[in-house]
């Protein structure tokens, strides 16, 4: 099998990979996803018991009963925003004592009992299909949306409608487009601690422009119709309130009021719960009765408040408000509460330069020593769990953890393995979850393939300082690749120092003096990151590089790992600053490595990436000889309002940076090739933007391919179709630029 066909099977290698862990709040057992094996798209809930390492499957798709995948259209949509490309089980949620989970399967609802065993059993929900189920943290019901609906069954029989829309475009407790595309906030309805109440979003897209997406490969099938809000056009109208299940029937909405006018966007809602942890995918504290907590910002991102509300009165009070004259970034984890009650924050600390942990009311816990902060990734107890990078090394994502009380920190380390992952270039990509004196990690490195998850335990007393054991690791799963061992060399380029990295051909003799032709392979924009410390992520890169390119990828100005100040570098033009960057890193490497032909450059991307290779040959064509251009987004008035407004703000108010970061104009001489790649079913950066692209250059006599996609979304996860890609983009990239491969080489996969 083809490296291309072997990625695009296992979905780039994700499949068998273990993910979306919870963990009983005694720390003893442990749910995740995995499907059974390397090629298994039918995901499957397992649980391993921490003390005995046994592990079981509780629940798998293919005996459940639900015969063949048929996904709502809300769920289609959702998975979109998510970039799911699996199938199965795709997302659990548990009770607080991790004695039920509540899953869907086509639109058919489940639970399963985690504790004694047993078959998962359908819950019958009074209609179908079943969205983004919540079961109660007592276990005992099951919230979920249908129809635009919000709906609660109790799992000892019954089913009743909380809210209902009640007009055109309403829906309730589901997270609207530009929430789950650009805020990392997918769901609209959060089960108050003692299962009392829900608090739900009543989402308004009336006000939302209608844009149609048709498939010319079938026009017997009917246009879809999507709710699009382009950039300085009107969003949604969302509102938040408290839905009791006191009663019988529908409960009368207690509305939270805040000014909406000045901070429209819900980023984070929750509530504060019983016994610490995470509730609902969102904050929690030590208290009985539970309170609202929520996060609102402005449209222009400058201010986001942290709002505390009494679900019994709908009194709401702002706790905190964030301000920057560019942008407040919205950060994973927060807000979240510890047991003993501290709001734990993500802000700017005192002096001003970078990002902190915060106890708001209290003190800056971390990173002190000039990290970059990335997350908070769990709380348990008085115990806070967070992600950074060390100072000057933004490839490397290590885990912290502290103690709110104490204020001690300590890095988390992966027993058995050196610190920096047995390179003496990189360091390791980490991820945790934390309950109960039980963390998960995994870990990313480059000296090995996919992903490792070790389970820690606290080996003494417990508290931040106390000495871990491993408990067992749980099996990937996942395909080793079919490829070389990626040779990657990092470094930082230019003045600037921009993240870089230089993937050769494994074939590749460094003493014959053969000069290589260059492949840019970026993506290169905000809240994307490519110069990671970890395998995985140059196996495309190593496979194009064995055909006979020599690689660079590089993180210039706009993307995450460095500073605030990098990150918004790009504000007011999304164009000029990051084509630089490219350029910057290029010449760097071409002086360094004295290997690489610049009279043979290249560049592909997709997304921004698509964008930023698009630029790169239309105005740097002094630089760049050729371009593969995937899913690019060239003409920003046409991407959503809460993206591009956070850099561009809005084309009524500021035209000049909505013309100064179009890809349709700018152009320079001379033509270059540049191969335009789109999906016709694309609701994320429609294919009307490759349509304007290619209209523009034809009217300017500019020859240019364009290859659309029938059928295909944002990213192609079809199995032939994602090979075909691959290969076709190789080709034109040879075709192009001259390039070929040695005869005694051959081609890597």
């Amino acid at each position: 099998m083809s490296f291309p066909r072997q990625q695009a099977r296992t979905r780039r290698f994700t499949l068998g990979v273990p993910r979306a862990f919870q963990i009983s709040p005694d720390g003893r057992r442990v749910a995740f996803l995995r499907g059974r094996d390397g090629d298994d798209t039918a995901t499957c809930l397992w649980v391993r018991e921490v003390d005995s390492g046994a592990e079981r499957v509780v629940a798998d798709p293919r005996t459940v009963g639900a015969g063949d995948e048929d996904l709502p259209a809300e769920e289609r949509a959702r998975r979109e925003r998510l970039r799911e490309t699996g199938g199965g089980i795709v997302s659990y949620t548990v009770d607080r004592e991790f004695a039920r989970a509540a899953f869907t399967l086509s639109g058919r609802l489940y639970t399963v009992d985690l504790a004694g065993g047993g078959a998962p059993r359908e819950v019958a929900a009074a209609v179908a299909p079943v969205v983004d189920p919540a079961i109660s943290p007592r276990g005992g019901a099951v919230a979920y949306v249908s129809g635009g609906a919000l709906h609660v069954v109790d799992l000892g029989g019954g089913d009743r409608v909380l809210a209902e829309p009640d007009g055109d475009g309403v829906a309730w407790g589901l997270a609207e487009f530009v929430a789950a595309e650009e805020m990392s906030r997918y769901r609209g309805l959060w089960w108050a601690p003692d299962g009392s109440a829900v608090l739900a979003a009543r989402v308004d897209d009336s006000p939302v422009a209608r844009w149609t997406i048709a498939d010319p490969a079938n026009p017997e099938a009917p246009a879809q119709t999507i709710a699009y809000p382009a950039a300085g056009t009107p969003n949604a109208d969302v509102r938040l309130a408290v839905l009791s299940l006191e009663g019988e029937g529908a409960a009368e909405p207690r509305w939270l009021e805040w000014d909406r006018a000045e901070l429209p966007y819900v980023a984070r809602a929750g509530w504060t719960a019983t016994g610490g942890g995470q509730q609902g995918g969102d904050a929690a504290a030590e208290s009985a009765a539970g309170e609202v907590v929520f996060t609102a910002q402005s449209r222009d991102q400058r201010t986001l408040a942290l709002f505390r509300a009494d679900p019994r009165t709908g009194t709401v009070r702002r706790v905190r408000t964030e301000s920057d004259e560019v942008w407040v970034e919205i950060m994973p984890g927060v807000p979240v509460f510890t047991a003993s009650g501290d709001l734990v924050w993500i802000g700017r600390g005192d002096a001003g330069d970078a990002r902190r942990v915060l106890l708001v009311g209290g003190r800056e816990m971390g990173p002190l020593d000039g990290g970059y902060l990335r997350s908070v990734a769990d709380v348990d107890g008085d115990h806070v769990l967070y992600t950074a990078s060390p100072a000057g090394r933004p490839g490397e994502v290590g885990l912290w953890l502290l103690d709110s009380r104490g204020g001690t920190t300590v890095a988390v380390d992966v027993p058995g393995e050196s610190a920096d992952g047995g390179s003496a270039e990189a360091g390791a990509v980490l991820s945790g979850r934390l309950r109960g004196g039980t963390l998960v990690v995994q870990r990313r490195d480059m000296e090995s393939d996919g992903v490792r998850t070790v389970l820690l335990r606290d080996a003494g007393a417990g508290g931040v300082g106390a000495a871990r054991e491993s408990a067992g690791e749980i099996a990937s799963f996942a395909h080793a690749p079919d490829l070389p061992r990626p040779s990657v060399r990092f470094w930082r380029a230019g003045d600037r120092g921009i993240p870089a990295a230089l993937v050769l051909p494994s074939w590749y003799d460094p003493d014959a003096g053969v000069r290589l032709p260059v492949l840019m392979d970026p993506y290169g924009g905000p809240h994307a990151q490519r110069v990671l410390y970890s395998r995985s992520a140059y196996l495309t890169s190593q496979w194009f590089a064995d055909q006979g390119f020599a690689v660079v990828v590089a993180d210039g100005r706009g993307t995450p790992g460095i500073s605030v100040e990098w990150e918004q570098a790009v504000h007011g033009d999304l164009a000029a600053p990051v084509l630089e960057d490219q350029v910057t890193a290029l010449h760097d490497a071409a002086k360094r490595f004295g290997c690489l032909d610049l009279d043979r450059v290249a560049i592909r991307g997709w997304s921004f990436g698509g964008y930023l290779a698009a630029l790169a040959v239309l105005r740097r064509p002094e630089v760049f000889h050729a371009a593969v251009a995937g899913a690019p987004v060239t003409d920003w008035h046409l991407y959503d309002t809460h993206y591009t407004e956070r850099y561009l703000g809005t084309p009524q108010g500021r035209p000049g940076d909505y013309a100064r970061s179009s890809a349709l104009e700018g152009w320079s001489e001379p033509h270059r090739p540049l191969l335009l790649i789109h999906g016709l079913a694309d609701d994320n950066v429609v294919f009307a933007h490759t349509q304007r692209l290619s209209s523009a250059l034809l009217a300017a006599g500019r020859p240019h391919t364009v290859l659309p996609l029938s059928g295909i979304t944002h990213m192609a996860s079809e199995e032939t179709t994602a090979e075909n890609l691959l290969l076709l983009q190789v080709e034109f990239l040879h075709r192009s630029l001259g390039a070929h491969v040695p005869q005694e080489a051959g081609r890597a996969g």
